[in-house]
């Protein structure tokens, strides 16, 4: 290994700038694929609460703690942001 300071030759450099470039679009590669899956639980999540509030009718009935019961048992087994 170089030491602190020491300067690269060219093929040094050419081979520390791809392993670089492999691991920086890696990286946006994996944070793409998370955030994607959050959107899609997240989307799933309010598609189902939806679903049970309104239980088949066009609207959801007023005064219904589904989603505070949602949010406390989620919060429970999976920690915080189901809030």
């Amino acid at each position: 290994m170089k030491e602190p300071g020491k300067k690269y030759n060219d093929e040094e450099n050419m081979l520390v700038n791809d392993l670089r470039s492999i691991v920086s679009k890696a990286r946006s590669k994996a944070f793409a694929a998370v955030n994607y899956s959050l959107v899609e639980r997240n989307w799933r999540i309010g598609q189902r609460i939806v679903e049970e509030e309104q239980n088949g009718a066009s609207r959801a009935e007023y005064g219904k703690h589904v989603i505070e019961i949602v949010s406390a048992a989620l919060t429970e087994e999976f920690g915080k942001g189901f809030s």
